[in-house]
Order: structure tokens, then sequence, then C-alpha cells
């Protein structure tokens, strides 16, 4: 078998770190290149003492035009203006690429669907596969149970430096949900509660979100109704998870037709 070979975008960030530190490891997997934006101190040093290991023999570019043609799949944890621009880089030459960008906007989701005509693409705001199986649970409670009787909550809590609020990982809970129910996320949800709100409005499905210290990421789902509650969630306790996650995504996606992935697809759910 052939190992899959892998760009990373946005190398000398957390998650670019453990992206390479986790590909390195697999047999399957081969890193083939680093990318970073203009002006970073990152340009130039070796992808894998970078990450904190031996080293690659591959130097951090900021050339992502060449790491797609070098690589079977890219993956992209960065910006969302940088991740459309590797979309275009991806349906300009077909190289699969892997999203894990959070803070898209509606504009910036559709433009990355068009990419995926030209490309495979797999966009996910959460690549854990334990998330990934928390989505498809909370759709399927958000059916059975009803909204006359069951109020939805989702809290989350990330680190101090997370900058998107509520996270991606807690719209895409919301969204599974409202999906469950048949409903608009966005004509439903509630992201903010504060003075004399009134009594809760039956239907609508509530954020709650906390920031502080080091927390990888925790998401949890109620469903709270008369005399019982029903709580769905994840616990992230380091990021190594969604490190994992991303690389099994990618060497799924490799050699897949052009179109717009999820997670779900990987799992086969």
């Amino acid at each position: 078998m052939t190992a899959t070979k892998i760009a990373i975008l946005g190398c000398s960030g957390r998650m670019g770190r453990l992206l390479v530190e986790t590909g390195r490891a697999d047999p399957d997997c081969r890193v083939v290149a680093g990318v970073e934006g203009p002006g970073s101190k990152a340009l130039g040093q070796d992808l894998g003492a970078l990450a904190g290991g031996s080293p690659l023999g591959l130097a951090v570019t900021e050339d992502a035009r060449a790491a797609f043609a070098l690589a079977d799949v890219a993956i992209d944890f960065t910006v969302p203006a940088a991740s459309l621009a590797h979309a275009a880089l991806a349906a300009e030459s077909g190289t699969a690429l892997v999203i894990g960008t959070t803070g898209l906007s509606a504009g910036q989701l559709e433009t990355i669907g068009a990419a995926a005509a030209r490309a495979p693409i797999l966009r996910a705001a959460n690549v854990s596969l334990g998330v990934t199986l928390l989505l498809a649970l909370v759709e399927q409670a958000a059916v059975r149970l009803p909204a006359a009787d069951y109020d939805i909550e989702i809290l989350e809590m990330h680190h101090r430096h997370k900058v998107d609020a509520p996270s991606g990982t807690a719209l895409a809970l919301g969204e599974a949900a409202a999906a469950g129910r048949g409903v608009s996320l966005e004509e439903a949800s509630v992201r903010v509660r504060d003075g004399h709100t009134g009594p809760r409005e039956a239907g609508t499905i509530g954020f709650a979100t906390l920031r502080g210290g080091d927390v990888a990421g925790d998401h949890s789902v109620i469903f709270a109704a008369e005399g019982e509650r029903l709580e769905l969630g994840h616990r992230a306790s380091n990021r190594a998870v969604f490190a994992k996650g991303a690389i099994r995504a990618a060497k799924w996606l490799a050699g897949r037709p052009n179109g717009l992935y999820a997670m779900k697809d990987v799992l086969g759910l």
C-alpha cells in the first residue's frame, strides 16, 4: 500500500505541529510539505524540528501551490481567509483538502462548497471521532424527544486563546439538534441571555459559552424536561484527538471523487 502524501497548512500552529507529529508517526502517511503565511518566523525551519521531533529534511515554505502539487491531501487548520485561498488551490489542482478551520461565515462555506465541485474537500468543525458520533446521537435524540417537552441547551468551554464563540463544534451540535427538530438553527437559537429575559420560549436551542485556561474542548447537549434531563457530551483532554481524526480523514479522502464530504462520511454514518 502506498503511503498517503500529506501537506500541512498552518504547520507552525498548535494543531499544525501536532499534525506533523501525528502524520509522520503513521506508517500509512508521508508528510511532504509544511506551509505558513508570509512573514512567519517558521519559514525556512525544518518541519520535523519545528514540530519538536527529529529533522524531516523539509523546510517550511509559503508556497502553498507547490505544496498542493506534492501532496495527495492537504490539511488546513488556519483562519477563514486562508482556508478560502486553499480551497481555491484545491479546485485548481484537484488535490484533496481537509478543512478544520472554524469561524467560517455562511458565504465562505458556500465558496468552499463550490470549490468541492472540482476537488474532494472534507470540512468539519470538529474532526474527532467521538464528536462525529455525538452529532449523530444529538440529531436522533432531537427527533425522538418532543420540542414541547424537552428544552435543548448547548454548553461549551475552550481555552482562553480561542477567538470565535460559540465554537464551531457547538454550532454543529446546534445544527444537528435543529435538523432533528426540522427547524432552522438561525431562527431557533438563543445565543445571549442577560437581564430580565422572561420565560424560556419552547422549541428554542440555547447556547452558553465558557472560556478559560487550557481546555481543549468540552461540549454538552442537554435535553431538559419536567422530571428528567438527558445529557450527551464529549470532552477532549488534549488536541491529539483532533490530529488523529484529521489524519484519518485525510487518508480516507485521498482518491475520492470530487465533492463536499463530512466526518460522518469517514465513519460511514
